[in-house]
């Protein structure tokens, strides 16, 4: 994904998008409803670097993606899952975990999270969610949803065995291309979808948009739920590194980054009909 790559949801067009990030482009000359930053898959921990993944470093990049979103009048930051990494124990994981939570809340606006799988390699769910916070929850959960600016946000979590809502990931009981939505949660989401007033934004760590190892299992069934609504103006995703781009039966589904890999951070702003995305490269900062 570029800094000038641009998309809308619900067949939307708004035209192309500047060549820096700065310049919010947006041709239409609408206002946006709410502007916000994501990072996704962090993977913070102390181990050594594999692959393209610095674990370590991700705490350097994620001060860095922040002070940048800091600066750009946000409404709030996301994070999209796998957060932090195995740091070997889960003590040593937690210590890493709230390390990297003090980064991400340095933040002067609101913040939320997306579960991912590597949150629970080594904890329960329980355990991550009593080291993080979402702004405006006394306790975080798995799912949930929040409003800005008229925008509702939807949060899932589909870090299950199957289709089954007993069946969690919790201390690496899970494989990382096996993911689930299940009934109570995809009831959940049709109920939330039915009360929105206006255009909505969900968020997953794993893919919705198809089949394969980084999909939900049952992203078709949750896709008819989204499609039925027809008020989704975009999906976003993580877990896939490279990212990707794909929009199905008018709704846009994004999938960003990684941070640690890739050292990008990334600013959405919505609008009543779609939404434009476009990256910041941290890596020099």
């Amino acid at each position: 994904m570029t800094r000038k790559e641009f998309i809308l949801g619900a067949g939307a067009f708004a035209g192309a998008m500047a060549a820096r990030p700065e310049a919010a482009p947006y041709q239409g000359g609408e206002t946006p409803l709410v502007r916000f930053g994501v990072v996704t898959d962090v993977h913070y921990a102390d181990r050594a670097q594999s692959g393209n993944v610095d674990y370590r470093g991700a705490l350097a990049k994620l001060q860095a993606a922040v002070t940048r979103l800091e600066g750009r009048g946000l409404d709030f930051i996301i994070e999209l899952g796998d957060f932090k990494d195995d740091s070997g124990s889960a003590s040593a994981t937690l210590a890493k975990l709230d390390e990297i939570e003090t980064a991400f809340t340095a933040f002067s606006g609101a913040h939320y999270h997306v579960m991912g799988n590597h949150d629970t390699d080594v904890l329960t769910k329980d355990e991550f969610f009593s080291h993080i916070s979402n702004t405006g929850f006394a306790v975080a959960h798995g799912y949930y949803s929040f409003v800005r600016g008229g925008v509702k946000f939807i949060v899932l979590d589909a870090n299950f065995n199957s289709d089954s809502d007993s069946d969690p990931y919790s201390r690496g009981n899970w494989t990382w291309s096996v993911a689930y939505i299940p009934p109570a949660e995809r009831a959940w989401l049709e109920t939330e979808l039915a009360a929105a007033s206006g255009p909505v934004v969900v968020f997953c760590h794993q893919r919705l948009d198809g089949t394969g190892s980084y999909f939900v299992k049952n992203a078709a069934e949750v896709r008819r739920i989204i499609e039925k609504s027809r008020k989704v103006i975009g999906v976003f995703a993580g877990h896939e590194h490279a990212g990707g781009r794909n929009c199905m039966n008018g709704v846009s589904y994004y999938t960003l980054r990684s941070l640690a890999e890739s050292g990008k951070c990334f600013e959405v702003a919505c609008y009543p009909n779609g939404l434009s995305v476009f990256g910041h490269d941290v890596n020099a900062v």
